[in-house]
């Protein structure tokens, strides 16, 4: 398995940016975040998870790969949309998968002509694709691109991360942005780090809306 890839670069900055981080990186120490290489199996991937749980997410993704050998392009669309509904994925979502093979088969987009563009042209370019939201496109651009600098403000665990790090009852896009810039260049290890702190990978660390919702229940 691979893992996103960091080492004491980045956390020497990030420790010398925010002491509140610094902390926190020596309590849970180096993360190791899985990756998926492969950009097209990185969106089929995603695109079977959208709105459906962690356990059936594994399961499905497990009998897509007991259908083919390789998950390419080529290979999904050698598939009957009914033999991939068969196994659990929605039609809608068997819509998406076989329209972005069909894009990547036909050579109009590959994970190298993305590694050209800037952070804000491949989010553009992916979130074009039917099934692609901005959310999944930065999702992709971290664990596929390995882009060291995403940091998603659509993303729940993050966002929970930084209230239960720092303390805040609430992360306006005002104060994101103040940290996003804090971070930079390295907001992907930083999201290692608040993924796992949301997670509850520090025990005394809570979150304060839901301290702040049973205080209001008494």
């Amino acid at each position: 398995m691979d893992f996103f890839p960091y080492g004491e670069a980045e956390l020497a900055y990030l420790k010398k940016r925010d002491k509140r981080m610094a902390w926190a990186i020596e309590r849970i120490g180096m993360i190791q975040r899985p990756i998926i290489p492969d950009l097209f199996q990185a969106l089929v991937h995603a695109i079977i998870g959208q709105q459906i749980s962690t356990k059936a997410h594994t399961t499905i993704w497990g009998k897509v790969q007991l259908l083919t050998e390789d998950i390419t392009p080529q290979s999904i669309l050698t598939l009957t949309p009914e033999t991939l509904q068969s196994i659990g994925i929605s039609f809608k979502k068997v819509g998406y998968i076989r329209g972005i093979a069909q894009t990547m088969a036909e050579g109009n987009l590959s994970k190298s002509q993305l590694q050209g563009m800037t952070d804000k042209e491949i989010c553009q370019t992916l979130s074009a694709l039917s099934g692609i939201g901005t959310w999944t496109a930065e999702m992709i651009m971290l664990h596929t691109l390995l882009r060291p600098d995403v940091f998603s403000y659509g993303d729940f665990g993050i966002l929970r991360g930084l209230r239960m790090l720092y303390r805040h009852k609430e992360i306006d896009k005002k104060r994101f942005e103040r940290y996003r810039k804090r971070f930079s260049p390295y907001g992907s290890v930083v999201c290692l780090y608040l993924w796992a702190i949301a997670s509850g990978t520090i025990e005394e660390l809570t979150d304060p809306i839901v301290k702040q919702s049973k205080r209001e229940l008494k």
